[in-house]
């Protein structure tokens, strides 16, 4: 007899169904696990026997034929042990039931208890969209619930998913409490007004915040640039609904939600080590799963120690940085994460950090300097907007116990104003920051005063900037001029964004 459940898989962030098919018939003990199946989803086997045996039924000692169809796209994870497990108690004839409008989802221990897995969340959207019940683990129950008009059924046991889903107890679908995002203001441990000194990098990176171009910090150690980039996300706008669903879609699929509080709504900020591969910054993998870049997504991607990452790790955000998305290619399958964040990345000058300092003495030659700075390559410093150099600030002021200095809700009012003057300019079109302008929308929307382009023009002339360079400075002095107020592009605009590109000038010529 075959019986027939669904549950579902996902690849990348789309999720697909799976018709899970057990035909239980007579001849020597074994389970025949196919369709295309990962080590985690084989395992299930033994997960299986121990766990149908301790919830008081009886494992078929037959021949059991298991079927995770469409069988030519690989399944990965545990996630369909439930809807297996149902499958073989159905198809052995021990329980009836109907559960075609049912997904189901959840891993078995051996105790027969269902697990909590990842990737709800984006399930639970599939399910809404195809009109139909989802049953999940209890410890998964709020994530799904987030989908509103979801019946959501959360079971502890197989024995509980059985006596539910043959009439023996009565279950009325799980309703999370709602919570309304926009009336939720995020709090963060750190802020600008405890920041001494360092005014230059404080309205640098308040520029980058409101136009979402990506900046670079230089100086030597202990000069602030690691706090400095973990204030950012403390001036960006709180995360609409749109984009909150959007990265608690990508923390559920790489299992990093938070079960007491399922949705995420503070922007992210990643800071991966140095020793990162590409493929953790990127993506992929054996089991393909978002890296740090699709993690960042909405939010600050902060590299410290830039140099010290691989070449290749670095080289892989070129196109992300350009895009806002990521392709990931592999032999069977294609994927596409988004990649949409606020890059941000410190480094010092030299190995050994003091080259310029007026504190302390560089003992580098001048072959190492070039040396590790060539370790970012002219490509990759074209795609950042923003490049500071900071330098120590003085010992009156580090030690003053008497200083003022303005609040990151300051700061994240001018940028939140910068952001809708932004949203009304693109309305019409594609896109939604300054920085993500093409050549078009340069012309349509960066009208330069007289005194303006004659400045910008002898720059370029000046420090040799490449074509990439000049449409970074437009983008930049666009949002310099709308912090400003000011419908069109001045010089002092375009002087204060030439002053962001010193590592052009100074450092790779």
């Amino acid at each position: 007899m075959v019986s027939k459940t669904t549950s579902l898989g996902s690849l990348g962030l789309d999720v697909y169904p799976v018709s899970v098919e057990v035909d239980v018939q007579r001849g020597l003990p074994a389970v025949s696990l196919i369709g295309l199946c990962d080590i985690a989803v084989r395992e299930s086997r033994d997960r299986l026997r121990s766990g149908i045996k301790n919830s008081g039924f009886e494992f078929p000692s037959q021949k059991i034929t298991i079927n995770l169809a469409p069988a030519n796209v690989k399944k990965e994870g545990t996630h369909f042990d439930l809807a297996i497990a149902l499958g073989i108690l159905s198809s052995s004839a021990q329980i009836h039931f109907n559960v075609s409008s049912y997904f189901i989802i959840g891993e078995l221990s051996l105790e027969g208890l269902v697990k909590p897995v990842s990737g709800v969340f984006p399930m639970a959207l599939y399910a809404k969209a195809k009109n139909k019940k989802i049953i999940v683990p209890q410890e998964n129950a709020g994530e799904a619930a987030l989908v509103c008009g979801l019946d959501v059924y959360p079971v502890k046991s197989l024995n509980e998913a059985v006596s539910f889903l043959c009439g023996t107890i009565e279950k009325k679908p799980f309703r999370a409490e709602t919570v309304d995002l926009t009336s939720v203001k995020t709090r963060y441990e750190v802020d600008f007004s405890e920041v001494k000194g360092q005014s230059f990098a404080k309205r640098a990176l308040e520029v980058a915040a409101a136009g979402m171009h990506n900046a670079i910090l230089l100086g030597a150690p202990g000069v602030g640039k690691t706090m400095l980039a973990r204030r950012l996300p403390t001036i960006l706008p709180d995360m609409a609904l749109e984009e909150s669903l959007e990265v608690t879609k990508i923390y559920s699929i790489a299992g990093l939600l938070d079960k007491t509080q399922p949705v995420v709504k503070e922007r992210p900020f990643r800071s991966p080590h140095h020793t990162s591969s590409g493929v953790a910054l990127v993506g992929g993998g054996t089991n393909i799963k978002p890296g740090e870049i699709t993690l960042s997504h909405n939010g600050v991607l902060f590299l410290d120690e830039l140099p010290e990452f691989g070449r290749d790790a670095l080289e892989a955000l070129r196109q992300p940085l350009e895009d806002g998305s990521i392709n990931i290619s592999r032999a069977a399958r294609h994927l596409k994460f988004p990649s949409r964040f606020l890059f941000a990345a410190a480094m010092n000058p030299c190995p050994c950090g003091y080259f310029g300092s007026k504190e302390k003495s560089c003992h580098c030659t001048s072959y190492q300097i070039q040396k590790y700075r060539n370790k970012i390559s002219g490509p990759l410093l074209d795609r950042i907007d923003i490049h500071l150099e900071l330098s120590a600030i003085s010992t009156e002021d580090l030690i003053s116990a008497d200083f003022k200095a303005e609040s990151s809700e300051s700061i994240k009012d001018r940028v939140e104003n910068v952001r809708s003057i932004q949203e009304r300019r693109f309305k019409d079109e594609k896109i939604f920051f300054n920085s993500q302008m093409n050549n078009r929308q340069l012309r349509k929307f960066c009208t330069l005063e007289g005194p303006a382009q004659e400045l910008l023009k002898m720059a370029i002339s000046h420090f040799s900037f490449s074509a990439r360079a000049y449409d970074k400075i437009l983008k930049v002095s666009r949002t310099i001029a709308d912090l400003a107020g000011r419908a069109n592009i001045s010089a002092e605009d375009i002087s204060e964004a030439i002053q962001y590109r010193s590592l052009d000038k100074n450092l790779w010529v």
